[in-house]
């Protein structure tokens, strides 16, 4: 049961009223009440203090990911997720207010078995502007527990899901302006094992993508506002890896680093709102890739370059017969040279000329 107050605001924003649905999603309101959201929301992000952030960093650190699953039986996950609006720098000088789950870019990643029980809660804390939610693809029932999660500053909410297929799924915010509070960082990854579980690899990392629509041009020092035209043209000022420019590139936070003959599984999940991702490793291949994140399927092999459409997640594997940088691209490559997307992997390790050797005639 909704308390009054909680009624009243998600009236106001259109759920439970006279209603258009969006499929999988909390219900969207009429144009007239998106318009209002969506200027008041606005014109929040806009009264915040240029430059004044409160946290260092909102990008996930991509090897914070959860063990391999290693047993046989189903298992009980008590899963808190708390909604954190954050103003963080996207690159040096340029200030943005984030929405996030736990203060990254993306969600935490969650790992867990075919069968597996969810038991999640989602707080939001009282001294967030917006009301939040979260829909998981991974489980069965109205959008994907977005309804049933629905809550306001100072309110939590929990739920219980059985997980009953395995694959690599998205969660994101779906209140109804959804694509702003996935834009701004709200999505994050599921990955349920199945019951055989994945074979072994010697290191897993974990991104994100999606883009950021601001007030400001690409680069231009500030505090950066959300632009709503923007979105709605699907004219983005950056596209990200983890949610800041260049965030695990060299020059940044990266590189990350494997030894020679390592074999590494990439998750990606797309939050957009709506830009499909072209999913490319410079210097490299998906030895092994599965579309969608449909790991129960047959992977595809020594493929170049996937798409990770808004809303979907891949999992891919690498080989690292030679020492080299690996670039994590968008095959669009304007996203790498003009919008901040790339992260950078450095392979350790002696030279192997008969596969590549970089200065034959030394």
């Amino acid at each position: 049961m909704f308390d009054t107050t909680r009624r009243k605001m998600l009236q106001a924003l259109g759920v439970g009223g006279a209603t258009a649905t969006i499929a999988g999603c909390a219900e969207a309101p009429t144009d007239d009440t998106v318009e209002t959201e969506a200027q008041t929301m606005t014109e929040q992000m806009q009264n915040s203090t240029p430059n004044e952030v409160d946290v260092d960093t909102v990008a996930a650190d991509p090897t914070d990911v959860p063990d391999p699953i290693d047993r046989d039986e189903p298992k009980t996950h008590d899963i808190t997720l708390e909604t954190k609006e954050v103003t963080a720098e996207i690159e040096p000088g340029v200030t943005f207010d984030y929405m996030t789950f736990d203060g990254q870019v993306p969600g935490p990643m969650i790992r867990v078995r075919e069968g597996d029980t969810l038991n999640l809660t989602l707080e939001n804390p009282e001294g967030n502007q917006m009301p939040h939610n979260v829909d998981f693809h991974a489980v069965y029932g109205t959008g994907g527990a977005a309804e049933a999660t629905t809550v306001n500053p100072g309110e939590s909410a929990s739920v219980s899901a059985r997980l009953e297929y395995p694959g690599a799924f998205i969660y994101h915010c779906a209140v109804p302006n959804l694509d702003m509070h996935i834009s701004a960082g709200m999505y994050g990854m599921i990955l349920v094992e199945p019951k055989d579980g994945l074979p072994e690899v010697d290191h897993e990392f974990y991104f994100g993508q999606n883009e950021i629509y601001t007030d400001k041009s690409t680069g231009k020092e500030g505090h950066h506002a959300f632009n709503m035209d923007a979105m709605a043209d699907e004219n983005p000022t950056y596209v990200t890896l983890n949610g800041e420019k260049y965030a695990y590139a060299a020059a940044n936070k990266g590189p990350l680093e494997v030894q020679k003959g390592d074999s590494v599984r990439v998750y990606m999940v797309t939050g957009g709102p709506n830009v499909t991702s072209n999913f490319h490793p410079i210097g490299n291949v998906w030895t092994e890739a599965w579309p969608n994140g449909a790991i129960a399927s047959e992977p595809d092999k020594n493929a170049q370059t996937m798409k990770v459409a808004p809303g979907s997640c891949f999992v891919g594997t690498m080989e690292t017969p030679v020492p080299e940088r690996i670039k994590l691209v968008d095959h669009a490559l304007s996203r790498v040279a003009r919008k901040g997307l790339l992260a950078e992997v450095d392979v350790l390790g002696e030279e192997e000329p008969e596969i590549f050797d970089p200065d034959p005639n030394e």
